[in-house]
Order: structure tokens, then sequence, then C-alpha cells
């Protein structure tokens, strides 16, 4: 049987306002961009215009290349861009257009995080090298974490000599997860992190939950506290929240410290080291109650569903989806043990904690 090959035809524009009138007749190719094919439709080639920006358009979601407006009493933002010898703002990103005053910004539905100085990460040792790790924390390159920049256990404050270098591999090994804070950044956008404080370090008896979005649009937003120890329901015990701004959340069981218990002095510039143990290093994890696992499962479901509903991620709402998580979960079938928030459990959750 022969094939008939049929002549191509033109596209009708996916979105068009009617005050573009794409589909007229009438247009000419200086007015609508394009060319007649044989009296059909006119083929466009410019984006369709967004129309009523002076009302919300936090719902509006547009795509690369799409023109947002032509009003030059607009000003453009993160995501867009200006065409030459025009006023035009068009997007250069999938996402949603904001509006702040007269500035448009489009926010990404999904970006790779950018490092900032003072940010508190939560990064995975990918690479060891002579003098430095190479550390995931969720960006376009790696981060760096240089042998300089942590704490030696035994109370040693010097400088790092050859010898600390051949045992490097003994303080961080591929794989190892930790938290950190961002001291410098390059001038490509790479950034440097640091481990001299007894809040950081390497993490264990734990779990690690990687979560998608950024700020008020579902993830991990900046906030006065990122780390935190809670008190855990039905008999938990004490649980640590490590939330990185990159986006990933280490929830792990609370281990007491030297510093805690008050047998040593208080942590400062020149004392600092004193309080550093070998057993900061160590990748063994220690012995984790069943009520204690219970209650880390729950906490990592309540930072799901956060996201997965849009909500942003910090301590206040954590808290929150907590103790509602707890409540649910008292009223259901399954008891104290119904840790599951997915699905409709984590809409009612995200609906309980947007009515209060």
């Amino acid at each position: 049987m022969p094939i008939t090959i049929l002549a191509p035809r033109p596209s009708r524009p996916i979105r068009a306002d009617p005050e573009d009138n794409v589909s007229s007749a009438s247009d000419t190719d200086s007015e609508a961009g394009g060319v007649e094919l044989d009296g059909d439709l006119p083929m466009t080639t410019r984006p369709s215009k967004r129309a009523r920006l002076t009302t919300s358009t936090a719902s509006d979601i547009v795509t690369p290349g799409e023109l947002i407006t032509d009003d030059p009493q607009w000003m453009r933002g993160h995501g867009t861009y200006v065409t030459p010898a025009t006023t035009a703002i068009i997007s250069s990103v999938a996402g949603t257009i904001t509006r702040t005053n007269k500035l448009l910004s489009v926010r990404p539905l999904r970006a790779r995080y950018t490092p900032e100085v003072g940010d508190l990460v939560v990064g995975r040792i990918v690479e060891v090298q002579a003098k430095r790790w190479r550390v995931d924390v969720g960006s376009t390159q790696l981060a760096s974490l240089p042998l300089s920049a942590i704490n030696l256990p035994g109370g040693i404050l010097r400088k790092r000599t050859e010898t600390d270098e051949l045992q490097i591999r003994t303080f961080f090994a591929e794989g190892d997860l930790l938290v950190a804070e961002v001291q410098q950044l390059f001038a490509d956008g790479g950034a440097v992190l640091h481990t001299r404080s007894l809040k950081y370090g390497k993490l264990r008896n734990g779990v690690f939950v990687a979560v998608s979005g950024t700020g008020g649009g579902g993830g991990v937003v900046r906030s006065r506290r990122q780390v935190w120890t809670m008190d855990a329901a039905n008999g938990g015990g004490q649980i640590d929240v490590v939330l990185g701004v990159n986006g990933y959340v280490w929830i792990s069981k609370h281990v007491e410290t030297a510093e805690a218990d008050g047998n040593s002095k208080a942590a400062g510039i020149t004392n600092m080291e004193e309080n550093v143990s070998t057993t900061m290093y160590s990748s063994q994890n220690d012995r984790i109650e069943v009520e204690t696992m219970r209650e880390i499962a729950r906490l990592r479901g309540v930072v799901t569903a956060l996201v997965e509903n849009g909500l942003r991620v910090d301590e206040d709402m954590v808290m929150r989806g907590y103790h509602e998580a707890v409540e649910m979960a008292m009223v259901s079938a399954g008891g104290p043990d119904d840790i599951y928030l997915g699905g409709e459990m984590g809409q009612q959750l995200a609906a309980a904690l947007k009515g209060t």
C-alpha cells in the first residue's frame, strides 16, 4: 500500500489573547510577525502577550521565550530579559509570575540551589582530594570544604600538616553526610564551606530527606533557626532537625554532648576545639529506640507533605505540622503507629495548617 505524505499546515498558537487577533486574515506580516501561506492562517513567530497584569499574577505560568508584557511601566526582574530596542519583557525560565510593585520576575518551578554566604547547608561528600573535600549541596557545581576549615579532634589548634593530609579520609569519606556553613563564594558561583563550630560536622543516627522547590513555593526557606531540638510525642525522646537552605533535610536522634551536660567550658574562639572529640567523626550509628524511629519517620512525612502541598518548610510550620499529625494519628484506626501522611492525609494536614 503506497504511503502519501501530506503538505505541512501551519499550527495555531497555543495561547493567544483576543486583542492580538492572530487568527484574523487582515493581519499583516509586520503586525503578526509571520508570513501568509496560501491564504491560510498566518504563522506567528512572536509570543502571545500576557493580559491583565494589573491583577494578581501569582498563578500565571509562563514558558521560556513567552512575552509577559510590553508595557514600559514594568521593570524586569529575575527570570526575565528585555529584547534590544524594545520594552518587551520576556520570560527566560518556566515558572510563575511574581509582582513586587512595578517589578516583574519569574520564579522557576524547579531550580538549583544558589549559595549565599552564611547559609546553613546539608551536603554529601562525593570526592576526597589532597587538602579538601568536594561536597554535593544541590548547586550547579560541587562545593569545597578545605582541610583547614574543620576542627581536629583532641583540642588541637594548629596548622594542618602533611600527616593530617594523609589522614584526611579518617575525618570525612565518600558518602558521608555533613552540615556546614557557606563561608565564601567564588566568582563562578562555587562555594567554600566550613565546619568550625560545634553545631556543624558529620551527621549520623538519622534519616536524610531531599525536597524540591525553593522558598514560599514549597521548600525550605531561610529563617531565624535552621537547627533545633524538639521533644517528640509518644515517648519518642528528643529529636534534632536540620533544615538545609539547599533543600536537604536531616532528622536524627538527639545525642548529648560534653557542652550540653555542662562538664566543659562554654565554646568560644579560643577553646572551641577543646570540646571536639573523636566521636564527632565516627561513622557508627548509636542504638535508636523504636519509638524514636517512629517519630523520626513521622517528621519526615510532615516535611514531605508540606513540600507536596506548596507550603514553606521552616521551624514553625514543621512543629505545627508535627503536632497536627500526632492528633490525626490518635483519631485514626492505626493509633500512634499511623505515620502515613501521603495522598489525602497529606492534603488534610495541609488544609489544617492553612486554616490555622
